[in-house]
């Protein structure tokens, strides 16, 4: 819990970031510039950015089994290696994000009234996406070391510029959704800015080096070998979300613009079930490298059951005081209404999906990343894209579209409680401890 909070909290105020933008522009601006920053626009952003996400959560567990067996060397390897991963990937991220943005806004049937304020906000997005990127892979180094207060300071730190220039730019200047980027844009460069300064205050023996900053054969390929099966599952997730969005643009601006609120909303329970998973990976990470595989275990129920607690909680807050939170976006009544009927309809089956993070992040912290990818590609996005597919066209109604969550949810859970349970997840490590026994044994008579 002492690892989580600050983890949470920084989950908190990394959406700040684009549901104060959408707070601003809604009040502001109006439904069609809500439906251009939130919604479709990002979930676009996160196609590319949740890639190299995915290869970040390698790069944590590379380095927090190194931090927990010891190997200080390969530690600072492995932190030069995944800060420059993070500079190609920023940079290749901003130029594919900016060439591509119109296209996929078509692609995904973006309502004509949206078009040009999506595009213009996605393209200062993509713009200035290499800072975020590095701050996310700074942070994923903090959290890999077991230092989760820092990252949440620097979020801090962004978020209030990015509230204070949001509300001068949008509000008192004018510059519509064009003002709200760029005060995304600056606020997550001074984050990125204080992350790279405190990592040269680390200790001298995995201190962050400019002179040093390369890729490492070695950690590189452990970094992809975990990370890329994760990235892969980032795009299948962020694919189905795009053709659950194209179905919710078929129903109108309305309906888009309540599907991009609900999404703010709905961030809430995303980043406190997260949260948990990104704990649960480094703390599984961090034992599994010191051999302690009795704290992997009883970590691993233990954050279940606090989980489903928490889930239970927000969902019940949700129901009760939706409506309210809708208004913090919106005053369009029609909105509102379908906010609401999408909010019922979802939220009470969140608990159904807490089982897919915390047993996915206990696994990929061992180091295994390709099952919990295929469990999660085939239970997840296949089916939902399955779904989608054959009942909508059936049955074209908002419920029917919001039927895929619930429904993958349950099914993807499911298969991982049975690999957890009956998977060779923690074998390998269990053979190479029992084998170091034997040779100390064999050492000491």
């Amino acid at each position: 819990l002492s690892f989580f909070f600050p983890i949470l909290l920084g989950t908190f105020f990394q959406q700040l970031y684009n549901t104060v933008d959408a707070v601003v522009v809604g009040q502001f601006l109006g439904k069609q510039a809500l439906a251009a920053v939130g919604g479709g626009t990002s979930t676009i952003i996160n196609l590319l950015i949740g890639f190299f996400t995915g290869l970040a959560s390698g790069a944590s567990v590379v380095i927090s089994q190194r931090f927990g067996s010891g190997k200080y060397d390969r530690v600072s390897n492995a932190i030069h290696t995944s800060i420059a991963l993070s500079i190609v990937g920023g940079i290749i991220i901003s130029i594919l994000g900016y060439a591509t943005t119109d296209w996929a806004l078509e692609a995904i049937g973006t309502p004509q009234d949206v078009m040009p304020l999506a595009s213009l906000y996605m393209k200062i997005y993509f713009a200035g996406s290499l800072t975020l990127v590095i701050y996310n892979m700074a942070s994923g180094v903090f959290r890999a070391l077991g230092d989760s207060r820092h990252p949440l300071y620097f979020l801090i730190c962004g978020c209030g510029v990015n509230i204070v220039l949001d509300v001068a730019f949008v509000g008192f200047f004018g510059m519509g959704v064009e003002g709200a980027a760029i005060a995304t844009v600056i606020s997550q460069l001074i984050s990125m800015i204080l992350s790279l300064i405190w990592l040269r205050k680390l200790p001298k023996a995995y201190r962050l080096s400019m002179r040093k900053i390369r890729f490492v054969k070695a950690e590189l390929t452990d970094t992809i070998k975990i990370g890329f099966p994760a990235g892969i599952q980032s795009i299948m997730y962020t694919i189905s979300n795009l053709i659950i969005q194209s179905n919710i643009n078929s129903f109108g601006t309305d309906t888009a613009a309540a599907w991009s609120a609900y999404g703010k909303i709905d961030a809430t329970f995303w980043m406190i079930v997260n949260a948990f998973g990104i704990a649960m990976t480094t703390f599984v990470g961090q034992n599994y490298g010191a051999g302690k595989l009795d704290r992997v275990k009883k970590g691993v129920r233990q954050t279940l059951g606090m989980s489903a607690g928490s889930t239970i909680v927000i969902s019940v807050l949700f129901c009760l005081f939706g409506r309210y939170a809708y208004m913090l976006f919106t005053t369009d009544a029609a909105v509102i209404d379908i906010g609401m009927e999408i909010l019922l309809f979802i939220v009470p089956t969140y608990i159904t999906y807490i089982a897919i993070e915390i047993l996915s992040g206990a696994i990929r912290g061992a180091g295994k990343s390709l099952i919990p990818t295929v469990i999660s590609i085939t239970g997840v996005c296949l089916l939902r894209i399955l779904w989608l597919e054959i009942a909508v066209p059936v049955i074209p109604n908002i419920k029917t579209v919001c039927a895929a969550y619930p429904i993958t949810w349950t099914v993807t859970s499911i298969m991982f409680f049975i690999y957890y349970k009956k998977g060779s997840w923690l074998s390998d490590r269990h053979h190479e401890l029992k084998l170091k026994w034997l040779k100390f044994k064999h050492h000491t008579n």
